[in-house]
């Protein structure tokens, strides 16, 4: 229940509010991780994390299961024998406790790590096609319209359209999602050339080129600004960056040649509330 004020009257009504609950991401019995995250497609949040931070491929994931508990949701996934010595391996070089937010990593250097560029890959982008992606994310996040609380990731590919959204209280867990989302069901392999491009209505910080680029995603189109690592990130990775993209157009940062500046739009492209 909450008391809604409004032009100088206040009435009391129901709220609908996101969940957000721990949960915990562990390892062969092992916590790599705890985020604070909402409780839904928790095997795409495991897939997707387990690529996005290097930890395994889908294929070195034996099984994965979600138990609840009083605290929250532990999100057990076991790795196959060979991945489970690398992940062993790389515990035993660690120098400090696992945190939230570098999930692992070892030292600084290692949370700026250098990116392999993104496989070839032949999308091409116009104006009408980010600002189509733009509106289509707005149109497929019944989460956010019901409480407005939280972020959406999405994949977007021509011809197809918007093919795979995921909703999270975190930017990060909702790309996650998405990551897992599009591996789980082989709509993108590691490794292989893909022909989308990821939407995002958040800010691109560096992690999340970071994870794009493990994706191997060549465009990233987001509502919001980036910074100045994601940038320097996106070029090193061959990465096409796209921000503040609105219907009446958008910034480009990194790799134009993927981008094709035409002015028209289709009629049904309005953008103007991106969220």
């Amino acid at each position: 229940m909450r008391l809604r004020v409004r032009a100088g009257t206040a009435r009391q009504e129901d709220a609908l509010l996101p969940a957000e609950v721990p949960v915990a991401l562990s390892y062969n019995g092992t916590t790599q991780a705890v985020m604070m995250a909402t409780p839904a497609n928790l095997t795409d949040f495991a897939l997707g994390f387990s690529l996005s931070e290097g930890i395994a491929r889908p294929d070195d994931i034996r099984d994965i299961e979600a138990v609840t508990g009083e605290d929250g949701i532990d999100l057990r996934i076991w790795l196959k024998d060979e991945a489970g010595n690398r992940l062993l391996a790389r515990r035993r070089t660690m120098t400090g406790p696992v945190g939230c937010g570098l999930c692992g990593l070892d030292s600084l250097a290692e949370a700026r790590r250098p990116l392999a560029p993104v496989p070839a890959s032949p999308l091409r982008l116009g104006h009408h096609d980010i600002a189509g992606a733009m509106a289509a994310l707005t149109q497929h996040q019944p989460l956010h319209d019901a409480t407005r609380a939280v972020h959406a990731a999405g994949f977007w590919q021509q011809g197809k359209g918007l093919i795979c959204v995921r909703e999270d209280v975190g930017r990060h867990n909702a790309l996650d999602k998405l990551i897992g989302a599009l591996v789980g069901a082989g709509t993108v392999t590691p490794g292989a050339p893909v022909t989308g491009a990821v939407v995002l209505t958040s800010r691109i910080s560096l992690d999340m080129v970071q994870k794009c680029a493990a994706l191997g995603a060549p465009a990233i189109l987001a509502v919001s600004a980036p910074t100045l690592a994601a940038v320097e990130a996106a070029e090193a990775a061959d990465i096409t960056l796209v921000a503040l993209a609105r219907s009446e157009g958008f910034d480009l940062y990194t790799h134009p040649g993927r981008i094709s500046i035409d002015a028209a739009l289709p009629p049904d492209a309005e953008a103007s509330d991106v969220r």
